[in-house]
């Protein structure tokens, strides 16, 4: 006999998944690497201060964290960072470079020692930080990305190639770093060098543009002495983003570009089996890689449109083969060592997992960070994805994540709540993926609907240039659109919608409840609020200058950066609302959340603040991530007049 199923009020019903249980499995693997034989990657560890360790896969498979707490591999170059270590083995031994969040200097490592520094500490502004490392042991170096500051204020920084020594002689001097590359341009990826080593291929692109709108793949001949000689742009321009480029194993030279309106592949120039999909993505963080080149010829590629597939694609026939098992959406990093692949996966049913690919067999398999079921996976949403329909037929992608519970079934005369997610970015895409935050509310009777708005990635540049000075009207606007849609079919309860979303999700959520009269409530977290302020130095560099497209031309449009800001609205403001902020945030600074909240002061409007010491711009730390949800789910049942078991209430004040 098969349990009864019990009728419950939406958002009552009782959930194993609570906020402790999505915090602890909260962030995913990155940057996966060979080093020798052996798998590596960095992984998350929430519940220690949410730092990152990196982990080392021995032969025998057995996972090992190598740098006990506090050490946290991580990089802040442009802030959101990039990949932080390289490695390789000398004598049976790995040697390892990574660096360390806290003092973002360079480290060696090497198994049962400590870690040594390589590169110095610099009194001005944030210092000097690094990323995007390639280990050259035949040179004795590392070389890699070095952001400079070179005054107090976040613009006031350099980007180089640089080439560290390994034998620490730069720990306590900066002259021993060795600058290769002339500064020319603004802001500048990792060296990618030729088999030979002759030739040096990197990324390089200048305000105002951001790395998707368009870069400058750079070539240059590395010299006997080590210097890199002649460098000459080959590819990409103003209106054409480069998004990763390598070597292939006979010395071509391999490139994802969007020439097209598509990132396709490109070798020596020339088109390889050219797709209406996606072969490359924004570039958020220095290093990621959507593709490696294989010594058989073939490449390893991440592809498609939306969710990328991982596959094989042979460039003779232009056939790709995909990886068969249970992934639905690969994340951009991606390693090749002989005939294998590394790859980092996941599924509606499952977490981000490091995944490895024979492509001799053409067999798939968990060899890291395997996934775990927290609680029985019947308690897990099942995810529907809808194309809805905009203003001016504009077709909008979305992923729906229905209420669902194997016990519980709301009541026969009654509608769910939905929350609608914004994603961050804005030029980014909600993964196709298991989040036991969207399972919290889903396992309680509550849907939740992820909106990939126009201006996400994964649907070609047109898609993506919808959002081109646009920022504010089309992603309230889609986000409006599948909410009033999900209410119209009978899917969602109108008078129980909400909005949230983080940094430029924060912002289209304080835009929708500030523009729009669609939502009951709304949770806005470390958002960007006053384009005023943001744009003129309350950020960080890599994106001040990224309303110059979203918004338009400050010196052309400046009354426009006063009226789209939400804080310029506040006013506006009448239904309740929660707003999260980390305080060590400098990508979105706590000061745009004060400034909104002052020109709501004596308003009336129930709401809560909460901030969070030791947080940056995205919660790392689990007790944070436990206290933001729960809060989260007190405004709902609050707003929506629901009950959950076992909630704090979140106080609100007006």
């Amino acid at each position: 006999m098969g349990e009864t199923v019990r009728n419950l009020a939406y958002g009552e019903w009782p959930s194993p998944i609570d906020a402790a249980t999505a915090a602890a499995h909260d962030g995913s693997p990155e940057s996966v690497g060979f080093v020798g034989d052996e798998v590596w990657w960095t992984e998350p560890r929430p519940t220690e201060a949410g730092r990152r360790t990196l982990v080392r896969r021995h032969a025998d498979g057995t996972e090992e964290p190598v740098l006990p707490a506090p050490w946290n591999v991580r990089s802040r170059v442009i802030e959101y960072g990039g990949r932080p270590w390289a490695g390789t083995v000398r004598d049976g031994v790995p040697h390892v470079v990574f660096v360390n969040f806290a003092d973002q200097r360079l480290h060696r490592y090497e198994p049962d020692a400590e870690p040594r520094p390589l590169t110095p500490v610099s009194a001005v502004g944030q210092g000097l930080r690094w990323a995007d490392p390639v280990l050259l042991p035949e040179r004795g170096e590392v070389w890699c990305v070095l952001e400079e500051f070179t005054g107090d204020g976040p613009g006031d920084v350099r980007r180089v190639l640089a080439a560290v020594p390994l034998d620490g002689s730069a720990a306590g001097d900066r002259g021993a770093v060795r600058e290769l590359s002339d500064g020319r341009h603004r802001f500048v990826t990792g060296p990618r060098l030729s088999p030979d080593g002759r030739r040096a291929a990197w990324l390089g692109w200048d305000h105002p543009r951001m790395p998707w709108d368009g870069t400058e793949l750079l070539v240059a001949d590395v010299a006997a002495d080590g210097t890199l000689r002649d460098a000459r742009t080959v590819a990409g321009g103003p209106e054409e983003s480069v998004a990763q480029a390598d070597w292939t194993p006979d010395g071509r030279l391999l490139y994802a570009s969007d020439r097209t309106g598509w990132w396709n592949l490109y070798r020596d120039g020339e088109p390889v089996c050219p797709r209406e999909e996606e072969f490359g993505g924004p570039l958020w963080k220095l290093g990621l890689r959507w593709f490696a080149p294989l010594d058989s010829g073939l490449i390893a590629v991440l592809h498609g449109r939306g969710a990328p597939a991982l596959g094989i694609l042979d460039p003779e026939t232009c056939e790709v083969v995909d990886a068969a098992g249970p992934w639905s959406e690969f994340t951009p990093t991606l390693a090749a060592h002989g005939e294998r692949v590394v790859a980092v996966g996941a599924g509606p049913r499952s977490a981000h997992e490091v995944v490895e690919l024979d492509t001799r067999t053409g067999h798939a398999r968990v060899i890291g960070a395997r996934h775990e079921d927290a609680v029985d996976p019947a308690y897990y949403p099942e995810p529907r994805v809808r194309t809805f329909t905009g203003p001016d037929g504009r077709e909008i992608h979305a992923q729906l994540y229905p209420p669902h519970h194997p016990g519980c079934a709301g009541p026969a005369d009654e509608r769910p709540p939905y929350v609608i997610w914004a994603h961050g970015g804005p030029t980014g895409r909600a993964p196709l993926v298991l989040d036991l935050e969207i399972a919290y509310f889903t396992s309680r009777g509550i849907g939740v609907a992820e909106v990939n708005y126009g201006g996400s990635t994964g649907y070609g540049r047109e898609y993506r240039d919808r959002l081109r000075e646009q920022w504010g009207v089309v992603d309230v606007e889609d986000c409006a659109a599948v909410a009033l849609a999900l209410a119209d079919e009978g899917t969602a309860d109108r008078d129980r919608l909400a909005v949230r979303g983080g940094s430029a999700g924060g912002w289209t959520t304080a835009a929708s409840l500030t523009t729009t009269d669609v939502y009951a409530c709304g949770t806005i977290i470390y958002p960007v609020l006053d384009l005023t302020g943001w744009g003129t130095g309350e950020t960080h560099d890599f994106e001040s200058q990224y309303l110059e497209s979203l918004i338009g031309p400050r010196a052309e449009v400046p009354e426009r950066y006063a009226e789209r800001s939400p804080a310029a609205h506040a006013d506006r403001l009448t239904v309740p609302f929660l707003m999260l902020q980390g305080l060590d945030d400098v990508i979105c600074p706590p000061a745009q959340c004060e400034r909104f909240l002052a020109r709501l002061a004596g308003r009336g409007v129930p709401h809560a603040y909460l901030t969070f010491e030791g947080e940056g711009h995205g919660f790392r730390r689990a007790e944070t991530m436990v206290r933001a949800l729960e809060a989260e789910l007190s405004l709902y049942a609050q707003v929506f007049g629901m009950k959950p078991p076992g909630v704090p209430a979140l106080e609100l004040d007006t």
